[in-house]
């Protein structure tokens, strides 16, 4: 009497790694599917709320409804940050992009701008030193404004009130490397790896000074791999924070052959 063969499931490393992906398939598309469920009513929570606060309609009244609104259009847009966050990490994963010759300088202008409202409430001063002119980086400049972002918020939100953060750009060889200092708490240096993995923070971070998820780091890291360069942190404890970011020079323009007679 013949019985039926039992279908047999291979476990070896090549199974293993074909189920990994499909994991991490699964899961990019879980978070793009929450995070449109997501959006779409944070949308209308933050239409409606800055609405209601600029009172377009007319007074809404109590004075403490403005600022109930107000509260109600920050949480929104913190909430919204890290929803964004979230996928940004699940896009960066493994990604390479398309570096480019990019200026440092208009770079970090524009940094500095976005972040005039921070430097503003801890009165805390940003001071670029390096050669002049600034080099040029291969770089996506997306990309590379969004690392100088995380990190010089980071830095700001650590530093001491009247204090000051150092963007200093040094370049090695075929290399650049730009360091935001900082002369915050700082932190043990066992600790440093830990914060490079997402949804950490580091001990002074539990005086929830400036919030967050600890996705920042994480998304300046991957972004640093996806240019061809890398991210390294270091601290001790009551000496600050230093993050470095090690990007490739720029190629030097080719020059055109000169026209013939």
């Amino acid at each position: 009497m013949s019985s039926a063969a039992t279908p047999r499931t291979s476990s070896g490393p090549e199974a293993q790694a074909l189920d990994a992906a499909a994991l991490e398939d699964q899961k990019r598309a879980f978070l793009r599917l929450v995070s449109h469920e997501l959006r779409t009513p944070l949308n209308s929570i933050l239409g409606f709320s800055e609405i209601l606060a600029a009172e377009l309609y007319g007074p809404l009244g109590a004075p403490q409804y403005k600022e109930y609104a107000e509260i109600i259009r920050g949480s929104g847009k913190k909430l919204l940050r890290l929803i964004n966050q979230v996928l940004e990490i699940g896009r960066l994963e493994g990604l390479r992009m398309d570096v480019r010759p990019e200026p440092l300088e208009p770079a970090i202008e524009d940094t500095v701008a976005g972040l005039r409202e921070d430097f503003a409430a801890r009165d805390v001063r940003v001071v670029v030193v390096g050669p002049s002119p600034l080099p040029m980086v291969a770089a996506d400049p997306w990309g590379l404004r969004t690392v100088l972002a995380h990190l010089v918020r980071n830095a700001v939100m650590f530093s001491p009130d009247n204090g000051e953060v150092r963007l200093r750009v040094e370049t090695q060889g075929r290399h650049v490397r730009i360091s935001v200092e900082d002369d915050g708490p700082g932190v043990e240096p066992a600790d440093l790896p830990r914060l490079m993995l997402p949804f950490e923070q580091g001990e002074s971070a539990l005086v929830r000074r400036g919030g967050g998820a600890g996705l920042g780091l994480t998304i300046c890291e991957l972004t640093c791999q996806a240019m061809g360069g890398r991210l390294q942190l270091t601290s001790k404890p009551g000496k600050g924070t230093v993050a470095r970011v090690r990007l490739r020079l720029a190629d030097p323009p080719v020059a055109e052959p000169a026209p013939t007679a």
